[in-house]
């Protein structure tokens, strides 16, 4: 019988042999999910064994992440200010900058209830969280994808957060209707940037959630001024390098406030303006 150190040493040999990055960390990280406990929590119970059920398991989701399957993917969650979403192949797995954006939002919200819309939300991520932070809120997400919009659903309901769900394009959903705050995460890698993407996400990864460069961006800043009250607010993910870019597509009057700002890593990554059209 398997015990956990025998296991971690096992599978962080086999993920070095596949040339994974961080053997040791995906093996833990797996393992202990797999347990229902924290990473760190192994090793203060390293000569625990393992039933056969969980060792067959185990073996599985190394085998998968040694084809470069993401870790997200294997376990089918992910954690995203503080709520446990799921996560498939059907949608793109959030990365620590929007969770970074998700809280710039929340900072920049106005204090009385307000509309906010997340298109092409996804798995719901940025939507839902602000929803579950700001309840008094009315929330609508919406997507293009079905699948995506089914895994946003199912996010909605286990997290007992009461958003409306809408499928169509952009701005498409929302005829007849106006939004204090929009949110978007739009796909914006450059084809020839996403040759370059690393194996787990070219492989895996929905590819129509990824590339898109500066498009969407400027369907934005063209389709979205009948559907905002005057000051609404606009909070954007971008890519790297796209922030001049972007400020020049927003070149309208109406567009004001306009800034971008970077992520950790001094790139450019989120992009934020207000909606002030001129009064006759």
């Amino acid at each position: 019988m398997h015990n956990i150190r025998e296991l971690v040493e096992l599978s962080t040999n086999y993920l070095e042999k596949k040339k994974v990055k961080e053997p040791r960390r995906e093996a833990e990280e797996l393992l202990a999910f797999l347990l229902n406990r924290k990473r760190l929590e192994l090793y203060f119970d390293y000569d625990a064994p393992l039933e056969e059920k969980e060792v067959a398991r185990y073996r599985e989701w190394i085998r998968r992440k040694g084809e470069r399957e993401p870790l997200p993917y294997i376990t089918g969650e992910v954690s995203f200010l503080g709520l446990k979403l799921k996560v498939t192949p059907d949608t793109l797995i959030p990365r620590q900058e929007t969770e970074i954006l998700a809280d710039k939002i929340l900072k920049a919200l106005p204090e009385k209830p307000c509309t906010i819309w997340d298109l092409c939300t996804g798995n719901g991520c940025l939507g839902l969280s602000i929803k579950d932070q700001r309840g008094d809120c009315t929330v609508k997400l919406s997507d293009l994808s079905k699948k995506a919009l089914s895994v946003a659903r199912e996010n909605a309901a286990s997290s007992a957060l009461s958003v409306e769900i809408l499928e169509g394009d952009l701005c498409a959903p929302f005829q007849g209707q106006k939004a204090d705050v929009v949110i978007c995460n739009p796909p914006y890698i450059s084809p020839e940037d996403y040759l370059h993407l690393e194996e787990e996400v070219r492989l895996y990864e929905p590819k129509e959630a990824l590339v898109g460069g500066l498009d969407f961006y400027k369907r934005l800043s063209l389709e979205l001024p009948p559907f905002l009250n005057p000051g609404a607010k606009l909070f954007f993910e971008i890519g790297t390098g796209q922030g001049e870019g972007v400020d020049s597509l927003f070149h309208q009057s109406h567009w004001k406030q306009k800034r971008c700002e970077k992520d950790w890593g001094g790139h450019d990554r989120f992009f934020f303006l207000e909606y002030h059209p001129e009064t006759k």
